[in-house]
């Protein structure tokens, strides 16, 4: 079966009994890196897409699940794991630790197992769309099983607007 998958997030739907959402994913001529690329592209609401972001928490990898109209909140991070320091992934530990590169990583179906916070937000929507393991494409899920299969433990680290 062919299919706009990267090839590692096409085997792990197909170990995960998700087989089926290979006709679901959506490829773009244009690349989908960022969020507000993939809501374009789509047509639905920045805050649907959900971005799939690596840090690294005292060293270590965890993968943050977003939603696309909102930043992480690293200190909301660093105080739900317990750690000292949560930063930003560089892009290399990014593609060791999943197997995707920046901008193509999917919620889940990585090369390595880490430990997944998904964002409360996520939940607002029916349907979220995540990246399918490259650039240009994505795919539809239902909020819920999409925390579900990334074995995501629900948090709120999502930054709140400053007021002034």
């Amino acid at each position: 079966m062919t299919t706009a998958a990267h090839p590692l997030f096409a085997e792990a739907l197909s170990e995960l009994g998700l087989a089926e959402l290979h006709t679901r994913i959506r490829r773009f001529p244009d690349a989908t890196r960022t969020a507000a690329e993939a809501a374009a592209a789509i047509g639905c609401e920045l805050s649907q897409i959900c971005k799939s972001l690596i840090f690294a928490a005292d060293g270590e990898p965890v993968l943050v699940l977003m939603d696309g109209a909102s930043r992480v909140d690293v200190e909301l991070v660093r105080k739900e794991l317990g750690v000292q320091k949560v930063t930003r992934a560089k892009a290399d530990v990014v593609r060791e630790t999943t197997g995707y590169a920046i901008g193509g990583v999917p919620p889940f179906g990585h090369r390595t197992k880490t430990r997944v916070l998904a964002d409360r937000s996520l939940l607002e929507h029916e349907v979220v769309w995540a990246a399918a393991g490259n650039p240009h494409a994505v795919f539809p899920m239902g909020p819920k099983d999409l925390v579900a299969h990334a074995g995501a433990t629900l948090v709120d680290v999502r930054e709140q607007a400053q007021t002034s």
